[in-house]
């Protein structure tokens, strides 16, 4: 059964990145509409509706620090090809090209292939838009099995619902449709245990549809960091602002010691644009963590870090190995703690690792996580109302990087024997 549900969930995770790709170019084609990139143009005495020109949309993109440099814009642009969601106007160049070339969104001529997939997330997000702007009580705050979780829905309720929309006929239909539903990524069990069921089990969505994207999340995340070792913890908070000195992170680990790279000076914001700028609201994704502040429009300086060896290793920190089970077990030795963290200019100040659960790893002593009270050791529970016990440190990150800049937190601290 969980080799199963790993199965499901692993294909999941492959049809979400899809549907972001599909988000993050329907998101750029309106963009593009708005600002007059895309329109009628005329080549040879013959007009060619609603296009763009591959050079000017080069140009446009790094002037909305949407790329740092051409090579980049390119492969961008590239993944969008690829995935036919643009095409030459003539189909006759299968590659992106920065040279006066026309291009045009494939939703602008009727062509968009509409394969299974594509329409299941369709119909998802438009079931996602009539559940946001409806006045019903769907979303709610509720608890399973002594976890609270935010913004859910009850299965069974949701089924009535689908039934009262007209979206479905029977039960049976409804139940199979929200079955599809999770398996291509768009919802989720709250803590990832059960597939689709007409129950009170409860749900959530798995994709905030709403969050705008930013095209640089559609390259490997290799290709838009700086170069670091698998251990090395996301850090987003440098000591010094001063540009002539150095700046540096310190960690509050209780028993080893963090090493200290200096801080690089990129000369452009573009190279920390290539990792940065997600905004609004969280999605759950596998991607691992981004070394920038991913709010600042102002440029800044990257703080690498490398950890001692001995760091890396949960062992190092944590007592002992703990699972979620038994964080939750009743009388388990550990106490709730809730904390609302505003990143500054430069980040948070925390570092988060491990798995199921992950725990706070360092704590800037002088950053905004400290502050909130932020401890090394402590469990992360939830983020922003997002059940996060069941995933590992990469989604909690990603979470917390593609958020907003106030952060809800709860974790759990084991009492003092």
């Amino acid at each position: 059964m969980e080799e199963d549900m790993g199965s499901m969930q692993q294909k999941a995770a492959e049809l979400e990145h899809m549907a972001e790709v599909l988000l993050t170019g329907e998101q750029l084609r309106l963009r593009l509409h708005e600002e007059k990139v895309i329109k009628d143009r005329r080549h040879h005495l013959k007009t060619y509706p609603n296009c763009f020109v591959a050079k000017e949309l080069i140009d446009w993109l790094i002037d909305h620090k949407e790329a740092s440099d051409r090579e980049t814009a390119i492969k961008l642009v590239q993944k969008l090809l690829d995935r036919s969601i643009i095409h030459h106007v003539c189909d006759e160049h299968k590659e992106f090209k920065d040279v006066k070339l026309f291009y045009r969104f494939r939703k602008d001529d009727g062509t968009l292939p509409l394969d299974n997939e594509v329409k299941v997330f369709m119909r998802g997000q438009r079931l996602y838009e009539k559940l946001m702007n409806s006045e019903n009580t769907l979303l709610q705050a509720r608890e399973e099995e002594g976890v609270k979780y935010e913004r859910t829905v009850m299965a069974s309720e949701l089924i009535e619902w689908l039934i009262q929309e007209g979206e479905v006929t029977t039960r049976t239909e409804a139940e199979q449709l929200g079955r599809r539903l999770l398996e291509h990524g768009i919802i989720q069990h709250v803590s990832n245990k059960h597939h689709f069921m007409d129950s009170n089990l409860l749900y959530q969505f798995r994709m905030n549809f709403r969050r705008r994207r930013r095209l640089m999340e559609l390259l490997p995340e290799k290709s838009r960091l700086m170069p670091e070792s698998h251990d090395s913890p996301f850090c987003l908070r440098k000591q010094n602002h001063d540009n002539r000195k150095h700046t540096s992170f310190q960690s509050v680990s209780p028993t080893k010691e963090i090493k200290i790279v200096s801080a690089v000076r990129r000369s452009s914001m573009s190279s920390c644009g290539s990792s940065g700028y997600f905004s609004s609201s969280p999605t759950l994704s596998s991607s691992p963590p981004v070394l920038c502040n991913p709010k600042s429009g102002k440029q800044i300086e990257l703080v690498q870090i490398r950890q001692h060896a001995a760091l890396s290793k949960e062992s190092e920190v944590l007592k002992r190995p703990v699972t979620s089970d038994e964080l939750l077990m009743p009388g388990a030795p550990y106490v709730r703690k809730t904390f609302t963290v505003v990143g500054d200019a430069v980040g948070w100040g925390f570092v988060v690792r491990g798995s199921k659960p992950c725990h706070i790893q360092a704590v800037d002593p002088s950053g905004p996580a400290a502050a909130a009270g932020m401890k090394v050791c402590q469990f992360v529970v939830s983020v922003n109302g997002l059940n996060v016990l069941h995933v590992d440190y990469r989604t909690v990150s990603n979470l917390i990087l593609t958020g907003p800049r106030t952060i809800v937190m709860e974790v759990m601290e084991e009492l003092d024997s």
